[in-house]
């Protein structure tokens, strides 16, 4: 089973259109050449893959709470939110 890491990278490396390898930890979404339709839809596809629920305002990203200015901090939130989970 992959790390939480990689399946992240693997969803957003999806929706970028773009391989695994080309996605790194200090990548923007910006940079990944991903808009707002494309942020939605990684959101939905991390809920699904991790069974979470996303705290997420497209419209207000600011205000949600769930940090998505770089990789690594969509991925720290994502491991914050299965850990409360558990």
């Amino acid at each position: 089973m992959s790390s939480i890491q990689d399946r992240v990278i693997e969803i957003i490396a999806e929706q970028a259109v773009l391989e695994p390898a080309d996605v790194t930890l200090d990548s923007t979404l910006e940079d990944l050449g991903i808009d707002s339709l494309g942020l939605v839809e990684s959101i939905f596809a991390i809920e699904e893959a991790f069974d979470i629920s996303v705290p997420f305002n497209a419209n207000e990203p600011k205000k949600s709470g769930f940090d998505i200015s770089s990789v690594r901090a969509i991925v720290a939130g994502i491991e914050r939110l299965i850990a409360e989970q558990t």
